[in-house]
């Protein structure tokens, strides 16, 4: 009995980290737009965080220093899109299983 509550409480907690850390890139990705003018591209991805991007004005990094901050707690890399159809971008994790929609653990984590 204590082994599956265990797994589901870890479970909760990557939901919660990942929760967390999308509204952390959030934040970022916010000041990266007040120096650059817009969102990074979405060919440049959340790299544009860490890494300056060929051919763009003003960039002001690096704006996070660990690269390992694009990865989601299950060791993905968070999915990025720009324009976004669910706001000015979309950033969401897929979750513990790596594909669109789910449930519970399983679900997206998204920024909308």
């Amino acid at each position: 009995i204590a082994v599956p509550a265990l797994m589901e409480r870890l479970g909760e907690s990557k939901t919660k980290t990942a929760q967390i850390q999308i509204r952390q890139l959030g934040n970022v990705l916010d000041m990266y737009r007040l120096d650059v003018g817009s969102y990074p591209a979405e060919s440049n991805g959340l790299e544009a965080l860490v890494a300056e991007p060929v051919g763009v004005d003003r960039w002001n990094g690096p704006y996070l220093q660990n690269p390992e901050a694009l990865t989601d707690p299950w060791g993905r890399p968070y999915v990025y899109r720009f324009p976004g159809e669910n706001g000015a971008y979309d950033l969401y994790s897929l979750g513990s299983d790596g594909a669109e929609g789910g449930e519970g653990e399983a679900a997206d984590v998204t920024s909308w």
